[in-house]
């Protein structure tokens, strides 16, 4: 059977008696149908006293193109756990309809280990990101209406842009007001990906919805003729937008294949955004498990870094181990093998693509300050002859490693990986990359000689300008979220194996006062992501059933 196949083949419980199982009542729920729920904010406050549980990060190697199934070995620890008595709930960032209609597909984990229901969670869900979409395009529509009355406050440049929920490169450069009416300001503008939204960002990263509001108002939209900035608070925005979000600040849970609990809220990109679930449900999430199993975007260079140095630096969180996702297929692609080629035995290949792995092992244990638990998500086409080589060669560099069979056994094949995680989660400590106080330039630097491995930075023009304009703003203790791809330690999605020294390239600096971090650009970075010559829309349909067929 394949995913949604699976998903449907199991009978899923009420989420109020799922709910219930783990501390939270009907009455703080907010239902969204029979399996779907918002978790009302008040909640936090009747548990504010319990004991927290502890924090388990799940990251990954260098993926590749189709990703390296943590949330599917996230979902599968999480089960495994509470397998073992223990009550653990995850926390997880909720699927992009991008990626769902275009090549990486849904983000529900896969075989006996989804959280459930799987198609509506991939497709609208609760509605969160059309809300953060709407709200978005609200704060385009009031600047150009703003304009259109006369330029008040008197706009030289308008940084904001609008965004929408699909990969559509077309969209990466536009032209507004071009209907030729009276007063029209014919502008350039440009479409985001919903999911790299600053409002996204402001959501995960906001203790409430008083803290959003705040957050909202200091965005900076644009600047003035002095070149000074102007905010979304300029425009006497932030009280509609709040008042559109209202609903999509309350968590969501969902429930695993074994009924055990989910929160599934915000889901920013680790590429072109900051990569984590909101603050909001992680701490909730902590209050009512033993352990909580979340995940940061992509590979432990993007995502694990935004994890530490962006979440775990405004809110407080220390994970106590973390989990670092790889597949045979991605080590031998790094290893120098062709995607296609990635399923055939090659040892050559797998000890070339070894060294990925164990750089990424050695950020999170040294630069990151973190435990860390190397899982191996098992497929198929993997023989015994690669594994004993691995794991012979991990344990000659004193890595611990569990290999994971959740996806064909759900829980069950975890429990090796959940006895190691418990094992080795035995304090919270935590180091962060940077310091706050290091200049924009000296953060950007410290990531990519520390964590990328590169010889060093360039920068364009235009980015040094960027840079001295934020820090004369007095902008420069913020932390730095670098848009890079996913692929390669370097910023070129090319360079799998990074042997010879390479720099890192900083094309664009953008400034996030809401978010209160600033965005380095990077290589060939887009923040509005294209369709591959394929598209998974292609495959997914309605049958005459009327189930959804077709997303992976």
């Amino acid at each position: 059977m394949n995913d949604i196949e699976i998903a449907k083949s199991v009978t899923l419980d009420k989420i109020t008696k799922v709910a219930e199982k783990f501390g939270i009542l009907e009455d703080d729920l907010i239902p969204y149908g029979k399996y779907k729920a918002k978790v009302d904010a008040q909640l936090m406050k009747k548990l504010q006293n319990k004991e927290n549980g502890k924090l388990i990060l799940v990251t990954s190697i260098n993926p590749t193109p189709l990703g390296e199934g943590k949330t599917t070995i996230s979902i599968g620890l999480s089960d495994g756990l509470n397998r073992l008595g223990k009550k653990s709930v995850l926390a997880l960032r909720e699927p992009s309809l991008g990626p769902v209609f275009g090549m990486k597909g849904g983000a529900t984990g896969g075989g006996y280990a989804q959280v459930a229901p799987m198609d509506e969670i991939n497709l609208h869900f609760t509605g969160d990101i059309h809300s953060i979409t709407a709200a978005n395009n609200l704060i385009s529509a009031m600047i150009d209406n703003h304009l259109y009355f006369g330029n008040k406050l008197k706009f030289k440049k308008v940084i904001w842009k609008r965004c929408m929920d699909l990969n559509d490169r077309a969209l990466r450069e536009v032209q507004v007001g071009l209907s030729q009416e009276k007063n029209i300001v014919p502008r350039k503008d440009g479409f985001d990906i919903t999911v790299a939204s600053e409002i996204m960002a402001v959501m995960c990263l906001s203790n409430d919805l008083k803290d959003f509001e705040r957050r909202v108002g200091n965005i900076t939209i644009g600047f003035n003729e002095e070149n000074e900035p102007i905010k979304v608070s300029d425009l006497k925005a932030q009280g509609a937008v709040t008042a559109l979000m209202k609903d999509a600040m309350y968590p969501n849970i969902v429930q695993t294949l074994e009924h055990n609990l989910a929160f599934i809220h915000g889901g920013p990109f680790a590429n072109i955004a900051h990569g984590c679930n909101s603050v909001m449900a992680t701490k909730m999430a902590l209050k009512l498990g033993d352990f909580v199993v979340t995940e940061a975007g992509f590979g432990a260079d993007l995502g694990a870094e935004k994890f530490v140095d962006i979440k775990c630096r405004k809110s407080g969180l220390k994970p106590s181990v973390a989990v670092c996702v790889a597949t045979l297929k991605a080590l031998k692609y790094h290893g120098g093998l062709d995607v296609k080629e990635c399923t055939s035995e090659n040892i050559e290949a797998l000890e070339n693509g070894i060294e990925n792995l164990l750089k990424h092992v050695d950020n999170i244990k040294n630069q990151y300050g973190i435990e860390v638990v190397v899982a191996i998500n098992k497929f198929v086409s993997d023989t015994e002859k690669e594994i004993d080589f691995l794991s012979n060669r991990l344990k000659e560099a004193g890595v611990e490693l569990s290999l994971a069979e959740v996806w064909a056994k759900g829980g069950e094949g975890a429990l090796d990986l959940a006895e190691k995680v418990m094992k080795n989660a035995q304090k919270e400590t935590i180091q962060f990359v940077y310091e706050e106080e290091d200049d924009i330039q000296t953060k950007i630097e410290k990531i990519a000689t520390k964590i990328y491995g590169a010889e060093g930075v360039e920068y364009s023009e235009e980015a040094i300008k960027e840079i001295e304009n934020i820090e004369k703003l007095g902008y420069q203790k913020y932390p730095v979220c670098i848009a890079k791809t996913q692929y390669s330690f370097s910023d070129d999605a090319k360079n799998l194996q990074c042997k010879e020294p390479f720099k890192i390239h900083v094309s664009e600096i953008i400034l996030k006062t809401g978010a209160e971090f600033v965005v380095v650009k990077t290589g060939k970075i887009f923040t509005m992501p294209g369709l591959p010559r394929v598209p998974a829309a292609e495959d997914i349909y309605v049958d005459e059933n009327g189930e959804i067929v077709g997303i992976f």
